[in-house]
This record gives structure tokens, C-alpha cells and sequence, in this order.
């Protein structure tokens, strides 16, 4: 009732007969549909605190820029403001009442494909939305490379709190790491779109509403809520009706990147929790945030990335490759007969998919590495548009540890030990082609390194470079290549200096 003597003071006239309760953020909002004399529907949104009074302020602006030209081009129908009325420093408003009813998620998985489409051709008509309208209304506009620096900020803000499980804040942080998944092209987004958004009549969208996040920014932010659908094929139709209207500006990892943010939006609704000292919020975000740790760690979770993030254990570290795929790793090689010709087919077969990198393991003493990018990383983004989509370089990747069960210096040995009949044994094969002078270590994405390490043959990597150990470098030197060792007795107790040099890698 409170809510109704309101909505008299906020429109001249109006005489409510009846009150029922609307679908609302219970957080953010005090709502109700007000009914009056003349059986005119009105929406009453009172905000809560001074966060949820700016959200309505950005909205009023917001629905101002849309143009009569603008709103009559919309597939859907956009809400209006009739009055508003002041109370202290929080402004509550009365919105026109618009058609349609709104449908909780499982109602609309039920109500078919063609509710599905219909929800994917509304958000690209919001899509479509030209940039102007935006810039009108002064709103937040975000380049591609802004947008990820800001989830990047985001997420160290969340890892401050120590609270967050790591294997999440590992899998984020390898999802935003991966710079190829964030090459989109901004658009106007409503930025809060979900169910209870959309009205709903005779299976069709007939308005949107809760425009308090418009934005130039991802697309891909307003298919999240999409995430917590229990039939996926009705994702499937949405994206798919989404992609036919958008033709050739929809996004392919659109969907990966939503699939991100759902799964972020757990960790920034908790954060809000602890700075609101909510208990509730916060044991409750706690428990939705372990209940998703375990489920990744035995179902793998959606894809939110291209190149695939490693398996991690509880603390957010990466599982080593199977113990016995390790030893057959690490097993040495047959070498050619002696007759063989070595120079003749010297090019190594290609291996029928590249392994993905891993992610380096972090410090200890900070959950999440400092936010910007690093002399490797800027090298990477400079020479991305010359890469094949499948190998973007997301980062530095670190070459699988060594089994526990047979020691390195063992390992060497028997790699450097030829068969009597065959001629001495080639140095571990180099990285790539000789650099040229003055090049180093980070002209190349360290995976693709790792790749050329994997994938070469030795004796055809050692032929095609000339043959021969390879020489240890000397002082100030960078070089690609791994030196071997040769350990000539391993009984008198003494080592070399490319020994002790190797040991410290």
C-alpha cells in the first residue's frame, strides 16, 4: 500500500483500486503493478539503497535516447516513465504499464522452439542498435581489449578475498588469458537481460524492460542468464536464430564467453555479499561457489575458452600428464641404421593436432597474478593476426613436469647413449630455425615451442640443423635450443658447468 499512495504522488490522477506484487531484484527493489479506476495497469519500482537509485537514474536517461524513429523500428515495446517522485536522496518510479506476462525459465523451455527463436531475434534487434543511442545518453562504452581488462580487474578483486575455490580463479583466469576469445566487436548490450525481463504474450516477446545496464560492450553478456537452462537445445535455438538474423557480425565464441560470465557472476554477486557484510548472501555464495568447483572438477564444465584450460587439482595447480604416458615421454628413441641417409626426408611428420598449452604455475604468495600485459603477452598480440585460429597464443605454457620415478639425470643418460652400431647421438632438437642475430627466447609463443619440441623427430631435427651436439652457449647468449647432456661416468662423482647449468632450469 505504501507503494501505491506512491504512485499517486509520482502521477497526477491516478486512483489505485487494487495492488499485486511483480517479479523484481527483492535486493534492489521494492515493486508492485498498481491497478486504478480504470483498470490501467501501472509498475511501481521503488530502489532500496543508493546503488539501486542510480541503476533507475542510468535507466531514465537510457529510455530517453530512444528516439520515436527508434522505438517504432523495435520489434518489441519499450517501457516509458509516467511520473517519479522524491524521497530523501532515492527517487522511486512509475512506468506505464506495458503487455505481456512474464515466464520464469523452465516455462519458457517448455514453451517451445519458437519461443526460443523469438528470444534469439529480439536480442540481436538489440544488438542492431545503433551506437548513437548510447553516446546520447552519456552510458559506459567499452572497447574489446576494456571490457577484458575490466573482468581481469574484477577477478583480482575477487581473489583478494581468498575465499574464492582456486581451480575457478585458475580456469577464469586462463579464459581471460586467451586473447583470441576476445576479439568481438562492441555492441549495444541491454546489459541485465534475463526472464524476468521479458514479457512474454501468445509465445512472443512483446516488451523488454530493466534497462539500468545499457552499455556499449559484449554481446555475449546478454545470453548468461541462458547458462541456467536446464534443456540445452533451448540455448541452441536462441543462438541460432540469433546467428540467422546477425549473418556475418554474429560472434562464433559468443557463447563461450557467456558461459564465463554466468560462471563469474557467482563470484561478483559473493564479493558484493562480503562488502555488504551479508552473512546470508555470503555463506549462501560460498556454498554456489564450491557446488561449481565440484562440479567442473568431475564434469569439466561448460567450454568457456578456445584453447582448452588444463585439469587442475583443488588448489588450482595442473594435474601432470598420466604417469604412463610420462615414461613413454621420456623413454628414448630408436636411432636410425647407419646407412640410413639422415639429410634425405628430413621434414617431420605433422602431428594431427597441436597439444594446448598449460598454464604456468602461479607464485605462491598471490592467488592471482597482477593485471596488464607482460613483455611475453605483448609480443603474442602482435603477432596473432598471423597465427592460425586453432594456435592463438594465450600465454606462456610450461612443458610437463617429469615423473617421479625415474630421475632426470637417468633420463639424459639414456637419451644420450647411442646404440654401438650407430653413430654418435644427435643434441636434443632445437626449437624452431636459427634466430636471427640479436632475436631471443620470446620471438615465438613458448607453446609453439613446446610444439616443435613434441612433435620433431631428434634425429631428423638434428640432421636438418646440421647434425652433431649442439654447442652449450656461450655467455650472454640466447639461444632455442635445449643443450644436451652427455654424462660420460656417473660413478666419479663430477659434473660440468652445462650440468649444474641445466640442473637450475
Amino acid at each position: 500500500m505504501e507503494l501505491a499512495a506512491i504512485a499517486t504522488a509520482a502521477v497526477p490522477g491516478l486512483t489505485p483500486v487494487g495492488v499485486a506484487g511483480i517479479p523484481d531484484d527483492p535486493d534492489d527493489f521494492d515493486s508492485a503493478l498498481i491497478i486504478d479506476a480504470q483498470e490501467n495497469r501501472w509498475r511501481v519500482r521503488s530502489p532500496r539503497h543508493e546503488e539501486s537509485s542510480m541503476r533507475l537514474e542510468t535507466e531514465l536517461t537510457a529510455l530517453r535516447s530512444f528516439t520515436p524513429g527508434i522505438r517504432a523500428s523495435l520489434p518489441f515495446r519499450l517501457p516509458s516513465v509516467a511520473g517519479t517522485v522524491r524521497q530523501g536522496s532515492l527517487r522511486t518510479f512509475v512506468y506505464n504499464h506495458l503487455p505481456g506476462a512474464v515466464m520464469d525459465l523452465e516455462d519458457l523451455v517448455a514453451a517451445g522452439g519458437s519461443t526460443a527463436a523469438d528470444i534469439g531475434r529480439i536480442i540481436a534487434a538489440i544488438h542492431a542498435l545503433p551506437e548513437e543511442l548510447v553516446d546520447r545518453a552519456d552510458l559506459p562504452v567499452y572497447t574489446a581489449d576494456e571490457f577484458r581488462q575490466r573482468r581481469l580487474n574484477e577477478l583480482d578483486q575477487s581473489a583478494t578475498t581468498g575465499r574464492i575455490p582456486p581451480r575457478l580463479l585458475r580456469r577464469w583466469e586462463h579464459a581471460l588469458e586467451d586473447v583470441a576469445l576476445w576479439r568481438f566487436n562492441p555492441r549495444v548490450v541491454h546489459g541485465d537481460l534475463h526472464e524476468e525481463n521479458l514479457l512474454l504474450e501468445d509465445g512472443k516477446v512483446a516488451a523488454v524492460t530493466g534497462w539500468t545496464d545499457v552499455r556499449i560492450g559484449d554481446p555475449a553478456d546478454d545470453f548468461a542468464w541462458l547458462a541456467a537452462a536446464h534443456e540445452q537445445s533451448f540455448a541452441d535455438t536462441v543462438i541460432e536464430a540469433y546467428t540467422a538474423a546477425r549473418g556475418e557480425l554474429a560472434d562464433p565464441h559468443i557463447m563461450r564467453r557467456a558461459a564465463l560470465a554466468a560462471e563469474f557472476a557467482l563470484a561478483q554477486w559473493f564479493t558484493r555479499g562480503l562488502a555488504t557484510n551479508d552473512a546470508e548472501r555470503i555463506a549462501e555464495g560460498e556454498q554456489m561457489l564450491r557446488d561449481l568447483d565440484a562440479d567442473i572438477a568431475e564434469f569439466g564444465g561448460q567450454p568457456i575458452s578456445i584453447v582448452d584450460p588444463p585439469r587442475m587439482d583443488i588448489h588450482g595447480q595442473p594435474i601432470p600428464a598420466d604417469e604412463s604416458e610420462s615414461a613413454d615421454a621420456g623413454a628414448p628413441q630408436d636411432l636410425p641404421a647407419p646407412e640410413a641417409d639422415a639429410h634425405q626426408d628430413s621434414v617431420p611428420e605433422p602431428a594431427a593436432a597441436p597439444p594446448h598449452p598449460t598454464v604456468p604455475p602461479k607464485t605462491t604468495g598471490s592467488a592471482v597474478s597482477h593485471w596488464g600485459p607482460t613483455e611475453d603477452e605483448a609480443a603474442v598480440e602482435g603477432q596473432d593476426d598471423a597465427l592460425p585460429d586453432d594456435v592463438k597464443p594465450t600465454g606462456q605454457a610450461a612443458p610437463p613436469p617429469l615423473p617421479d620415478h625415474e630421475p632426470a639425470e637417468a633420463r639424459d643418460m639414456d637419451a644420450a647413449a647411442p646404440d654401438a652400431s650407430a653413430q654418435p647421438g644427435p643434441s636434443a632438437p632445437a626449437h624452431g630455425a636459427p634466430d636471427e642475430p640479436g632475436s631471443g627466447d620470446d620471438d615465438d609463443p613458448a607453446f609453439l615451442r613446446d610444439i616443435d619440441v613434441a612433435d620433431d623427430d631428434p634425429e631428423e631435427s638434428a640432421s636438418a640443423h646440421g647434425g652433431g651436439p649442439a654447442a652449450a652457449p656461450g655467455p650472454g647468449d640466447e639461444t632455442d635450443a635445449i643443450p644436451l647432456i652427455v654424462i660420460d661416468s656417473v660413478d666419479d662423482g663430477t659434473r660440468t658447468a652445462t650440468d649444474k647449468d641445466t640442473d637450475g632450469k
